[in-house]
């Protein structure tokens, strides 16, 4: 094999490399590609419902899973004594134990764009998007890859439902609890939530 020949599958590979790194950020980063379509795309096969808000939660366990918060909400009731359909968030986030750590799944109510179960008020219920990051935040943050999950999962909805400036907020924000937890960087991602304002053409 001469050396040009060799340096040619060289600089080829070193390029697929690099062709493969970029489409593993585009990936990572929701990038809009030539048939405009994009890289997250969590849009219901119904019709859509009437999106305000957005709570953001923690499981306040140090694993779990959409079956198994699931199972556990089964078990609960409402005001008027009946027992709930399922889940009662729209999306949860997987720290990795349970689910993949940064793993996004939609739950029935948002296949079916239904009314959540996790704000204790009627209205931000009707119109506010739940999403629980598995973990205990009173104890310890979340993980970078749930952080990258949450800020992609967030910008996506935001953009999709054309969610106002004030349109995030914590559960302890609608109700009296902790939830999502002290150690919860809630500074930094309300402020990215706001900058992106200014970012969206």
């Amino acid at each position: 094999m001469s050396s040009t020949t060799s340096g040619y599958q060289m600089a080829r590979t070193r390029g697929g490399v690099a062709l493969l790194a970029l489409a593993c950020l585009a990936i990572a980063w929701g990038a809009v590609f030539a048939d405009g379509e994009t890289a997250h795309d969590w849009s219901p096969e119904t019709e859509s419902r009437e999106w305000k808000y957005i709570l953001l939660h923690h499981s306040a366990t140090e694993a779990g899973s959409v079956a198994a918060i699931d199972a556990v909400h089964r078990q609960r009731r409402d005001a008027s004594g009946n027992p709930w359909q399922g889940i009662g968030y729209h999306f949860v986030i997987g720290n990795g134990h349970g689910m993949e750590d940064g793993a996004i799944e939609a739950t029935f109510r948002w296949d079916g764009q239904l009314a959540g179960a996790h704000a204790g008020d009627a209205e931000y219920n009707s119109h506010g998007i739940g999403i629980c990051l598995i973990g205990n935040f009173e104890e310890s943050p979340p993980t970078e890859a749930q952080l990258e999950a949450m800020y992609t999962l967030i910008e996506w909805l935001k953009t999709e439902y054309a969610l106002p400036s004030d349109g995030l907020v914590r559960h302890l924000d609608v109700r009296s609890t902790a939830c999502p937890g002290r150690h919860f960087p809630w500074e930094e991602v309300s402020r990215n939530w706001r900058e992106s304002d200014s970012r969206t053409p």
